[in-house]
Formats: structure tokens, sequence, C-alpha cells
């Protein structure tokens, strides 16, 4: 069992995500970043879909009751054991009673702590990703306890690997929307030709643009949506859905993220600067 000594910003238990329930209005949910996740979960073989914590902005501080080993994979926020500065990408044994802490934040966004054989929460819906109000919490708590099979004996084929560093990078791939033909010429240019700051208003459920399009006066029905659908309001907004978003929406959906955009996304803070490139 691991105590939560302090929660940090927003830190959530996160797994592969509820599938198949989309059509009930339920989101995916899951980690935001599936690379790091699976990296993580890899470097610890693990299952895939092993749950964990996706730590953002700032982290927790954790004491470990049983030994176990854990992976830090993602965002580099000054992770440390017993007040020992820690690698990321790296495999590191856990003895009971050390604390895990995290300091400053120096890249990225949002970092995924595995640990051998994954956090035993109550699954709901086959999935132990917080989402409220599916689940009744929507991140940790102080003095909230988490479960895990404790493990003393383990030898990792892989104790560390250099991850692809792609999400270091601005350049966001994206292929046209159901209704990318409505856009005009002067929308397209600025779409493509421009680069865009990620606003103030991101999280697990969309990520808002600063710039803005032309206003235009499009109108369709409410219609079906996925993670990584780009949205544009009437006042020329654009919003980017993410993994918590709505499943269905009633604004033209003019772009669709891949996969690895969403990824590079999800590291992706207040401030920082992404441009949008066709498929």
């Amino acid at each position: 069992m691991v105590s939560v000594k302090k929660r940090g910003f927003f830190t959530t238990i996160q797994d592969t995500g509820r599938l198949g329930f989309r059509h009930l209005g339920v989101p995916v949910s899951g980690v935001m970043d599936r690379y790091a996740a699976r990296l993580a979960n890899s470097l610890l073989e693990n299952q895939a879909s092993d749950a964990l914590l996706e730590i953002t902005m700032t982290g927790p501080e954790l004491l470990f009751h049983e030994p176990t080993y854990i992976a830090l994979t993602g965002a580099d926020m000054s992770a440390k054991i017993n007040n020992e500065p820690i690698e990321l990408n790296e495999v590191h044994q856990i003895a009971p009673e050390d604390i895990v802490s995290f300091g400053k934040l120096k890249k990225g966004l949002r970092t995924y702590m595995a640990i051998k054989g994954g956090f035993q929460i109550e699954q709901i819906l086959n999935s132990r990703s917080f989402y409220q109000p599916i689940t009744k919490l929507d991140r940790i708590k102080d003095n909230m306890e988490l479960d895990y099979t404790p493990c003393e004996a383990y030898s990792p084929r892989i104790i560390q690997i250099k991850p692809d560093t792609f999400w270091k990078r601005n350049k966001i791939h994206v292929y046209p929307g159901p209704e990318f033909a409505l856009l005009d010429d002067k929308q397209l240019e600025g779409l493509f030709a421009n680069t865009f700051t990620v606003a103030k208003e991101n999280n697990r459920m969309a990520y808002q643009l600063e710039e803005h399009l032309s206003p235009n006066t499009y109108t369709m029905l409410t219609s079906a949506t996925l993670p990584g659908t780009v949205q544009l309001t009437p006042a020329g907004k654009l919003i980017i859905l993410m993994v918590d978003g709505q499943t269905t929406g009633g604004y033209p959906r003019i772009l669709q993220l891949s996969e690895r955009s969403i990824n590079l996304l999800a590291q992706k803070k207040y401030g920082d600067k992404i441009e949008f490139v066709l498929h």
C-alpha cells in the first residue's frame, strides 16, 4: 500500500480507458499520453492496460509501505526517492518506508508513474481510470491509500531506455474532419500558415487555443466526436477534445488529431506553441 502524503496539483489513476461505452455517452478517459504510459508499463513488464499514476504539473508525495519497483516517464518533474534525485525512463527499486516526491517541472506537463503489477483499485466499466461522475473521485486526495501487490524480487530485462523525443516538437499532425470542406480559403490559410498558443483553458476534457479563425455561421446537427477532434465555434475559437471530452458535439469537426499528436499535445502547457500539419 502507498499513502498519499501530498496529492500534487492534479494526480489521477489511469489505464487504457473505458472502451465500448461511447454509445452510452461515456468518454474513453484513460491516459492522456499513451506513448509515455506504455513505456512506463513496458519497463516493468506490466500489461499495457495496468493502472498507473498520471501526474500533472506538480507531483505528489507518496509513502510506500511494501517493497516494489516503479518507473517514471513523460514530463520531468525532478523526481526523488528519499530526497535523492532519480532519472526518468529507468526501473527503480522501492523499499518499505521509502518516500517518492517531486520538485520543479523542467519539461513537459504530465509524468507517468507505473508500479510493478499496476495499482489495484476498483474497476468500473472495465477500467480503473478516474472520471467523475463514473468514479467517486476526479483525482487522488491527501491521506488516501492506494493498493498494489508487493514485489520483493524482480530482475528487469531492460533497466533504462532512451525514449522518442517527438513530444518536444510543436507540429501537430492532423487529418481532415467531417466538416473540413466548410472552411473557406481565408480560414484554411489561417489554420495552416499560423502558429497557435495553448490557452489557459486546457485539461483532460479539451484544449483551447488563444488565436481564432474568422467568425462563421456554420450549422450542423449534433454528431459524434472523438479524442483529438478539433471543433470550430461560431466565434472562430478552436477546441481540441481530449480523452475526457464529450462523445457528441454541435460544432463543425474540422480536423482530427492522430494518436501521436494527442500524445504530443498532452505534454503541452499554457503558453506553448503548436502548428497544424495536414496529412
